[in-house]
C-alpha cells in the first residue's frame, strides 16, 4: 500500500515539472538583428569619441611643447630655441635613413628643448607615422631657416619681438622630422613642405602665446597635398603645379599664421 502511494505521488510530480525551452531560430535572428542595429548606431559615436580623444592628446602635446618653447626663451635671455634640427636645434635630425627608433630617440633627447619637455610621447601625434618619434615641426619664422628671398625681417630671434603672438604659428604637425624648420611660401600661393590631415579633416597647430587650435581643411586641393606620397612630394611635387593653389583659403590661413600676412594679393 505504501509503495503504490509513492508511485502515484511521483507520477503526479513529474506531470507538473517541465523542462525549459531554448530560443527558436527566429528569436535568435531577431536578437542578432537588434544587436547589429544598436552597434550601427553606437559605432559612429564611439569613433567620434576616439577621434576627439586623439585630437585632444595631440593638442596637449603641442601645448606642452609650446610651453617648453616659452620656458626656454625665459631662461635664455629671451632668445628663441633654434627651429632647425641640425645642430643645437630643439631636436636633432638623424640623417641615416635606416636609423633605428632608439637612434631617433637619442636625437630627440639631444635636442635643446628636451630639458624642458622630457616626455618623449609629447613629440609625436598619437596618429602619426609608424616608426617616427617626432612628427611636429617649428615654422621658419620662429628662428628657423632664413635662406628665403623674403627672410629679411621675417625671422624672429627673440620672443619679445613677436607681434600679435596669438596669431603666429610655432608648432604644427608635419608628419615626420626633416633637416630644416617647416616652410610655406610667403610671396605666392604655394605650398612647400607637406601639411598633414589628422583627427578628421585638418590638423593641430600652436601659437606663440601658448594656445593651440585645430585647423579644419575645406579645399580639396589641400587634401591632395596631405595625401601625397612623402618622398614624391619632397622630390618633385612641391616644385610642380600641384603645389600652386591660388584661392585656397586653407593655404592662406597657414601662410598668415606662419608669416603674419600674405606677401601677395589673393
Amino acid at each position: 500500500m505504501q509503495a503504490k502511494l509513492y508511485s502515484r505521488t511521483s507520477r503526479s510530480h513529474a506531470h507538473f515539472v517541465r523542462m525549459p525551452n531554448g530560443f527558436t531560430l527566429i528569436e535568435l535572428l531577431v536578437v542578432i538583428a537588434i544587436i547589429a542595429i544598436l552597434m550601427s548606431l553606437l559605432m559612429p559615436a564611439l569613433n567620434r569619441a576616439r577621434l576627439h580623444g586623439k585630437r585632444a592628446a595631440c593638442m596637449g602635446n603641442l601645448k606642452q611643447l609650446t610651453l617648453s618653447w616659452i620656458m626656454y626663451a625665459d631662461e635664455n635671455d629671451d632668445r628663441i630655441v633654434a627651429a632647425n634640427p641640425n645642430g643645437s636645434g630643439w631636436v636633432e635630425w638623424v640623417q641615416n635613413a635606416n636609423a633605428t627608433e632608439e637612434e631617433k630617440l637619442k636625437g630627440l633627447r639631444d635636442g635643446t628643448l628636451y630639458r624642458y619637455c622630457p616626455n618623449v610621447k609629447s613629440y609625436r601625434c598619437p596618429t602619426g607615422v609608424r616608426g617616427e618619434v617626432v612628427t611636429y615641426a617649428i615654422a621658419d619664422a620662429m628662428n628657423g631657416y632664413s635662406g628665403h628671398p623674403w627672410s629679411d625681417g621675417m625671422t624672429f630671434k627673440r620672443r619679445s619681438t613677436i607681434k600679435s603672438p596669438g596669431t603666429r604659428l610655432v608648432f604644427l604637425d608635419e608628419g615626420r622630422l626633416s633637416p630644416n624648420s617647416w616652410t610655406v611660401w610667403y610671396t605666392k600661393p604655394t605650398w612647400w613642405d607637406q601639411i598633414t590631415r589628422r583627427h578628421g579633416q585638418g590638423t593641430t597647430v600652436s601659437f606663440a602665446d601658448g594656445h593651440g587650435e585645430y585647423y579644419k581643411w575645406s579645399d580639396p586641393r589641400t587634401f591632395d597635398v596631405t595625401e601625397a606620397d612623402y618622398s614624391q612630394w619632397q622630390g618633385s611635387m612641391r616644385q610642380s603645379s600641384a603645389a600652386d593653389q591660388p584661392g585656397n583659403e586653407d593655404l592662406e590661413l597657414v601662410q598668415r599664421g606662419a608669416w603674419g600676412k600674405l606677401g601677395y594679393t589673393p
